[in-house]
């Protein structure tokens, strides 16, 4: 009966006398008998479960008893109220003169529909996840899942897909950091697991253009000793000091990664974190130029980064070249962040190092205007000045077609044989990138990038302020 019940009749009852609850219930039941009907009585819709159980509550006090009672219905309102006026006809409980009042008929189902409203209100404070992610977050974290989950095993070690067929490599200390190199796209990193270089990790550096690439702790100096000693480094970079590899973002490890430096800068330095540090706008000193290794002008291995949107790649030659002008200014480390070097902007690094070694100030009067040579200058010529302008460039750095950035599209599409690098005076949209992509185009360096929903693997972009600081002034 709880379960079906509709009303609730609640009534007080007095007696002037000594009662008890069997007194109440056997009044109740004895003079309604045959007052409502056959329909109506009260002994009948109890045998039906239409009427519930007579709750009475009754105490005496100083000769008189006073008590509650509540009875359960399933019959309608009309029927209910009838019944609850019936029992205000109880003039006698018992041996005594009685009064009972009906106080209040209570709908059951409005105190249900009040606890549902007050648990629905709970329920929608608590029960729904209000972090709905954007297509950009989902896009992210699902590209992320697949760079994990390229993490391979070379001879036992934790190492990216592209070690075994890369020509360069980057050794970092434990598997973590080779995760967190996944995370942003940089696929041929190889963890030594410990100071303890294993002999696989040694050999592989005799054959590849090694980049050790470690964390800015006592740790870091300990493998970069014993690294330097099983093993031959091109190429040194460290996380920031007290910073690990695996805590970096994705700005910091590729700023990392762009000031490294060779290893004869800081081969016998007591301590090689401060050497690279020099090369970041530390106060450090850097290393005397003439401490470098002739044989990493002399070679002429790529170093590769793989990312999400391509892969940089640099010969060794053109990175030593930057590393001579970084000592003189940082245009050659800007080119080197921008994209890959060629015949001719090796020849230019060459060049600014001969200038530099020979002038320590720049002229007093400006040189006559040079036409760019790098992706760099062109950047410079284009991006810096603000002239709103787009240039298309073929694999020399030639200029192929130059016109306002508006017109990008237009020219772009319109060109008969595809540019290699596109030099963007404006924000890089999604329609820009989708047609350079599809021409084929290699690289883009926008004033800025947009809000990509798709991002090309096949192109690489950069912002300028991402890739090289404030062209130098020429005053």
């Amino acid at each position: 009966m709880e379960d079906t019940s509709k009303y609730l009749i609640h009534a007080n009852v007095t007696a002037d006398g000594v009662v008890e609850r069997s007194d109440v219930v056997g009044a109740i039941f004895g003079q309604t008998e045959g007052l409502l009907g056959d329909e109506l009585d009260l002994r009948d819709l109890r045998q039906s479960q239409k009427v519930g159980r007579i709750d009475v509550e009754i105490t005496s006090t100083a000769g008189q008893s006073h008590g509650h009672l509540t009875i359960a219905t399933s019959l309608d309102k009309v029927e209910t109220a009838t019944l609850a006026a019936s029992l205000e006809t109880i003039d006698r409980v018992g041996p005594c003169r009685a009064n009972l009042e009906v106080t209040e008929i209570e709908d059951v189902r409005a105190a249900k529909r009040k606890e549902v409203v007050n648990r629905a209100k709970e329920l929608l404070q608590t029960g729904f996840d209000d972090s709905v992610m954007s297509s950009e977050e989902i896009l992210a974290e699902v590209r992320q899942h697949v760079r994990v989950e390229d993490i391979t095993e070379y001879e036992g070690l934790p190492a990216g897909p592209r070690v075994t067929d890369s020509d360069a490599i980057i050794v970092v200390e434990g598997r973590s950091d080779v995760l967190t190199l996944l995370k942003y796209g940089v696929k041929n990193a190889i963890a030594v697991e410990g100071t303890n270089v294993p002999d696989a990790v040694a050999e592989l550096t005799r054959h590849r253009t090694v980049t050790a690439f470690l964390d800015g702790d006592r740790g870091g100096d300990l493998i970069f000793e014993e690294l330097s000693q099983v093993g031959d480094i091109d190429f040194v970079a460290f996380a920031p000091s007290g910073t690990s590899v695996e805590d970096l973002d994705h700005h910091q490890l590729f700023a990392s990664l762009r000031n490294k430096v060779p290893y004869d800068n800081v081969s016998g330095l007591n301590e090689p974190r401060e050497a690279v540090a020099a090369t970041d706008g530390s106060s450090t000193p850097a290393p005397e130029p003439d401490a470098r290794r002739t044989h990493g002008s002399e070679a002429a291995s790529p170093t590769s980064i793989d990312e999400s949107s391509g892969s940089t790649t640099q010969t060794a030659s053109g990175a030593n070249a930057a590393a001579d002008v970084t000592t003189a200014g940082e245009a050659a480390t800007e080119s080197e962040a921008v994209g890959p070097s060629d015949g001719s902007s090796s020849a230019q690094s060459a060049a600014s190092t001969d200038a530099g070694s020979t002038s320590g100030a720049a002229p007093d009067t400006p040189a006559e205007p040079a036409k760019p040579e790098t992706v760099y200058g062109h950047a410079s010529a284009v991006i810096r000045d603000g002239t709103d302008r787009v240039r298309f460039l073929d694999a020399d750095g030639d200029t192929i077609d130059e016109t306002d950035a508006n017109d990008a599209y237009d020219a772009l599409e319109d060109l008969e044989s595809a540019p290699t690098t596109i030099i963007l005076d404006t924000i890089l949209s999604q329609r820009l990138l989708d047609l350079a992509a599809d021409r084929g185009v290699d690289r883009i360096v926008a004033r800025s990038l947009g809000q990509f929903t798709k991002r090309p693997t096949a192109v690489r972009i950069h912002a300028i302020d991402d890739v090289a600081a404030e062209r130098p002034d020429s005053e």
